[in-house]
């Protein structure tokens, strides 16, 4: 075959496979059906929520502190000797009433010293009165001569009888210091008390200052409640955050002996100072007659304290989850299931959640789920905490 031949077959062959090509293509677009536009379907973001509850809410507030007596102190004589008796009540917890005699100093040397300034006092008592009659023996005697002049006061005897009133005075208050002396050799309970400890026995030698004895009074006991500053907004502190003498009440619960007790207590003051390692107030809570029910309210016992403050009267309580920068709640309105951001006003935060005033309306829906994008009245489904289980079991994934 020559080469024009070769050629010319060669186009021909070509030119036939794309006429076949082209054939084949129109029947295949030929038989082709037409795929039908669909709108894409978007699913709604799935969040769980809460109905909330709008209504008058007391503010308790609760703090822990350890009980400590309303007064505390040494016992201490003030007078030196042997100690003859010493009372049954005054032992390691040990209680008193006060007027109780605690213990008792050997008297007689203080007896003997007594005896002696009364002696003393009669004496100078005896020694005035002739000073006095002198004096006046001898202004008689002057006024018989010089009638017209008062006496001077050497020849009235002024001086004498200054120097004898001077030392009656002077014995009758030595004869106090003594009476005084003698008497404290009974030392009496000043309060109703317990024994904290105790440091002597009968016959031991005491001097003055010496510490014979640690007394707690048991007429109150009081709570040291360490306090933010924001709550002390909402509870009533004498001379403090309120100018009445009757601060907010109080409930002191504490297990004693295996059981939970309660006693009514009421805030009083707080401590002088702010504690400088964490900037909180100390809150006092008096208890009043601790030791009048058993088990006592004893001291160094560890209490928890609530205080009951201040009414909202418009108050709600959500989940710390349920609130977002910028003190916002996400409200669903269950008709157009429209997301809606809303700014609430925040009262406080506690071991319940965020407590809002005057913010929701009784009966709103709020979320509680997160989003990874949300906006401004977004359209949302929306399940109740109880319906999300089912929606697990139905396959769905809430937020």
């Amino acid at each position: 075959m020559s080469r024009n031949k070769k050629i010319g077959f060669q186009a021909l062959t070509a030119i036939f496979i794309i006429i076949i090509g082209i054939a084949g293509f129109k029947t295949l677009k030929a038989g082709k059906q037409e795929i039908e536009k669909q709108k894409p379907v978007i699913t709604l973001p799935l969040v769980r929520t809460i109905t909330v509850v709008t209504g008058p809410m007391d503010i308790v507030i609760t703090g822990q502190g350890t009980v400590v007596p309303d007064r505390e102190i040494q016992l201490v004589p003030q007078v030196d000797g042997r100690i003859v008796q010493v009372s049954e009540n005054l032992v390691n917890g040990g209680r008193f009433a006060k007027g109780d005699l605690l213990l008792a100093i050997d008297p007689a040397d203080y007896d003997i010293a007594r005896t002696l300034a009364e002696a003393r006092v009669r004496e100078a008592e005896s020694l005035f009165k002739i000073a006095q009659e002198e004096s006046a023996a001898a202004i008689n005697e002057w006024h018989r001569h010089n009638p017209d002049a008062p006496p001077p006061p050497l020849v009235a005897k002024t001086p004498q009888t200054d120097a004898a009133r001077a030392k009656l005075a002077a014995e009758r208050a030595s004869l106090k210091a003594a009476r005084l002396n003698l008497e404290r050799t009974r030392l009496i309970a000043p309060f109703n008390g317990r024994v904290a400890s105790k440091e002597i026995d009968p016959g031991q030698y005491v001097t003055p200052g010496q510490t014979l004895a640690t007394l707690h009074g048991t007429d109150g006991a009081e709570i040291a409640i360490p306090l933010e500053d924001a709550d002390l907004f909402w509870i009533d502190i004498p001379g403090f955050t309120t100018d009445s003498a009757t601060g907010s009440a109080a409930e002191v619960r504490a297990v004693v002996a295996g059981e939970k007790i309660t006693w009514q207590g009421r805030i009083v003051r707080t401590e002088g100072r702010i504690d400088l390692a964490t900037r909180m107030h100390q809150v006092v809570v008096r208890v009043d007659a601790p030791y009048a029910s058993l088990p006592p309210l004893a001291a160094g016992q560890f209490a928890t304290v609530r205080i009951f403050g201040k009414t909202i009267s418009r108050a709600t309580v959500i989940p710390r989850a349920a609130l977002h920068d910028g003190n916002i709640v996400w409200r669903v309105d269950p008709e157009e299931h429209r997301l809606w951001f809303q700014k609430v006003n925040i009262a406080r935060r506690d071991y319940a959640g965020v407590i809002l005033q005057d913010s929701l309306a009784h009966g709103d829906r709020i979320v509680t789920s997160p989003l990874k994008t949300v906006t401004h009245g977004m359209k949302v489904r929306f399940i109740a905490p109880s319906e999300a289980g089912a929606a697990q079991m139905n396959g769905e994934n809430p937020s």
